[in-house]
């Protein structure tokens, strides 16, 4: 391979705003697998955010791209997998798998798409330098004749039509949306776009801690739950964005709410797999954590606390949620996801244009 833009190199990234701000391209936030794809002849390389290849676990997405991308280029986007309607990101994390045959099964029954978004090289000229008002011309014209499941990831410089994005789209399955100045340049590593992304609160039971890992006497994350319609708490995720200080504070105060043994708690039985298949609970056994320690403290479940959330996908939220407040005047029985922001179904196909 020898293209004017070579691997590795890091994505452009963005930084996070609460409003979407006017006078720049708007994009989707797309919710899967961030991908440089650098073409040259027949050689491919899908490279993720942090370098790794990701060619074997999508060989279905190589052939598309052999087959319509231009000869020699490198291109930013995003590799997404649909089901139905909508985006679904545990779908595509499965596709993730060590074992060949796996692999070549889900690209069959849960075939990946690569949504474009930004060129970075294409023949023997590199495009870094170039505003992003002409990279997305050129990446326009490049993708001309594109077909599923190779897309060219729609724009607007309309920020009431980015603004409408923002409500309609998250019910295909998307987390937002990116606002990118026409001038910029593309500058690998660096925060210089902006996301905008949804924010929505729930009052969740306090279940469970797990000690921070180089402090054992401070929490590294809050484990929280949901009741469901049958009365079972479900573990949802957990919240860790805690300053050392108040890690320590944390681990005293709910030091009165520590059990001496997992007997007639919510999640007792956590630790057999075949647990995880009814309901929802901490450490739960998958190729992401190996041989990582799932091992947690459990809490009397009597404490309700308020977190933000940006996206709920399966029955859990999608990322790491952010602690608001403590919640002395909710019932923890209260705690259901009937309380939950439900976004409107929308048809991923026109989110993709």
């Amino acid at each position: 391979m020898d293209l004017p833009v070579m691997p590795p190199v890091k994505p452009m990234l963005a930084k996070p705003a609460a409003r979407i701000p006017p006078g720049m391209q708007y994009e989707a936030k797309w919710d899967g697998f961030r991908c440089l794809v650098f073409r040259d002849g027949d050689e491919i390389e899908l490279a993720s955010r942090t370098g790794k290849s990701l060619v074997r676990y999508f060989p279905e997405l190589a052939d598309v791209l052999r087959a319509q991308l231009p000869a020699r280029c490198v291109l930013d986007g995003e590799i997404v997998v649909a089901l139905g309607e909508r985006l679904d990101f545990e779908a595509l994390q499965a596709r993730v798998h060590p074992a060949d045959s796996r692999v070549r099964l889900l690209a069959r029954t849960t075939p990946a798409s690569f949504v474009a978004f930004d060129l970075l090289a294409l023949d023997d000229i590199a495009a870094l330098a170039l505003p992003l008002s002409e990279r997305r011309q050129v990446l326009a014209a490049a993708l001309a004749r594109a077909r599923a499941p190779l897309h060219l990831a729609p724009a607007t410089y309309d920020v009431d039509v980015a603004r409408d994005w923002f409500r309609q789209y998250e019910g295909a399955g998307l987390d937002g949306v990116i606002a990118k100045p026409l001038d910029l340049p593309y500058r690998p590593g660096e925060r210089l776009m902006i996301k905008v992304k949804h924010e929505r609160t729930a009052d969740c039971v306090l279940a469970g801690l797990r000690a921070h890992k180089r402090d054992p006497a401070a929490v590294g994350s809050l484990l929280l739950g949901l009741y469901d319609e049958a009365g079972v708490l479900q573990y949802v995720g957990g919240s860790s964005s805690f300053s050392e200080k108040r890690r320590r504070e944390l681990m005293e105060e709910l030091a009165p709410l520590r059990l001496d043994s997992l007997a007639g708690h919510p999640w007792a039985a956590w630790q057999d797999e075949s647990a995880h298949e009814l309901n929802r609970m901490p450490g739960s056994p998958n190729r992401w954590s190996g041989t990582k320690d799932q091992s947690w403290i459990p809490l009397a479940p009597s404490r309700v606390v308020e977190v933000a959330y940006d996206h709920m996908e399966a029955g859990r939220f999608r990322h790491t949620v952010l602690f608001h407040r403590w919640r002395p005047d909710r019932d923890p029985s209260t705690c259901t996801y009937a309380q939950l922001e439900e976004p409107v179904s929308y048809d991923l196909s026109q989110a993709l244009g």
